[in-house]
């Protein structure tokens, strides 16, 4: 390999993607939220997506096998969320934050797009897992911008 980690964590920041929080509850039932960039579509039909999870992560006995999940996209008026949910050891779920999904996982208010998910898969992908969602519920908001990220930082459409 002829570049260090930063480097190609540095390069890999060029792609912008969307932040979302992933949420669940645990199984002491309470409602936690981890944000993430890492979320993908996979498949219509079934209609399946992913995130991928560190392999250290304060939360992964939560987030690495719930029955059922929640992939919460942001938009631009939620950045505070997003940083707040960011954090190691900060991922309890303001109660102002969400509401209760069909499916029982936590889903987050105002957000552009809620995917209320049932677990599907996990792979082992080198420091991360690689968590497939079966999307069994969807809700989406009518307007609204999406919250970016870009080169470490936050952005917006222009």
């Amino acid at each position: 390999m002829s570049f260090d980690g930063r480097e190609l964590r540095n390069a890999l920041g060029r792609f912008a993607t969307g932040v979302c929080i992933v949420t669940a509850v645990s199984d002491t039932q309470q409602a936690l939220g981890m944000t993430a960039n890492s979320f993908s579509s996979v498949s219509l039909d079934p209609p399946l997506v992913l995130w991928s999870l560190q392999n250290n992560s304060d939360a992964y006995d939560v987030f690495a096998r719930p029955r059922h999940f929640a992939i919460n996209i942001l938009s631009n008026k939620q950045q505070a969320h997003s940083s707040q949910y960011a954090r190691k050891g900060q991922h309890e779920l303001d109660p102002a934050h969400y509401r209760l999904g069909k499916y029982g996982a936590p889903v987050i208010r105002d957000a552009l797009v809620t995917f209320e998910c049932e677990l599907h898969a996990t792979h082992e992908g080198g420091d991360h897992l690689i968590i497939v969602g079966e999307v069994r519920e969807m809700h989406q908001r009518p307007s609204g911008e999406p919250l970016l990220f870009y080169c470490g930082s936050y952005r917006e459409l222009h």
